[in-house]
C-alpha cells in the first residue's frame, strides 16, 4: 500500500493542490486534532471546499491528531515528548478505530495524510505511519510530497 504525506507549512492552497494532483492523490486525510489554521485556506471547511473543486475528497480523522501537550513539545523541538504523547494517543480506542479507517481509505484510493509541518521528520504523521507499518502485513510505502 502506498500512502502519501504532505504538510502545508510555507505554501499556498494552489501549490498544495497542484502537488497532490501531480502525484495522483484522490483523497486527503486530515490528521490534525484541530483542523484550524492561520494560513489562509487551510482550515477544515475552506480546505475541503478547495480540494472538492479540484476533484479531491477530504476526510478529517481527529483522533489521529496530536494532543495539545504533544503539539507544544513539537513547537519546542522536544521530539521525545512528542513521541511519548503521540504513542499514548494511538493507544486510545478512538485513535485505533480511526487508524483502521485511515488504512482502509488509503487502500481504497491514492490518499495523502495532511498536517502542518513541511518536513515529515518534524511531524506526527511520520509517527503515525511508523505505528501503522506494524499493523499492515505487506507494509506501507510512504511518499512524502512537498508543495
Amino acid at each position: 500500500m502506498k500512502v502519501f504525506t504532505i504538510g502545508y507549512e510555507a505554501t499556498t492552497v494552489a501549490d498544495f493542490i497542484a502537488a497532490l494532483a501531480a502525484a495522483g492523490v484522490e483523497r486527503v486525510i486530515d490528521v490534525r486534532a484541530l483542523p484550524l489554521s492561520r494560513r489562509p485556506g487551510f482550515s477544515k471547511s475552506s480546505l475541503a471546499a478547495s480540494l472538492g473543486e479540484a476533484g479531491i475528497e477530504y476526510r478529517h480523522l481527529r483522533a489521529l491528531g496530536t494532543p495539545k501537550r504533544g503539539r507544544d513539545a513539537a513547537k519546542k523541538g522536544d521530539v521525545a515528548t512528542l513521541e511519548a504523547v503521540y504513542a499514548e494517543q494511538l493507544e486510545l480506542p478512538e485513535a485505533q478505530a480511526e487508524a483502521a479507517v485511515m488504512l482502509a481509505l488509503a487502500a481504497e484510493r491514492p490518499s495523502a495524510l495532511v498536517c502542518y509541518e513541511r518536513d515529515p521528520c518534524h511531524c506526527h504523521r511520520t509517527l503515525l505511519i511508523a505505528a501503522m507499518r506494524g499493523e499492515v502485513a505487506d507494509g506501507i510505502e510512504v511518499v512524502d510530497l512537498f508543495a
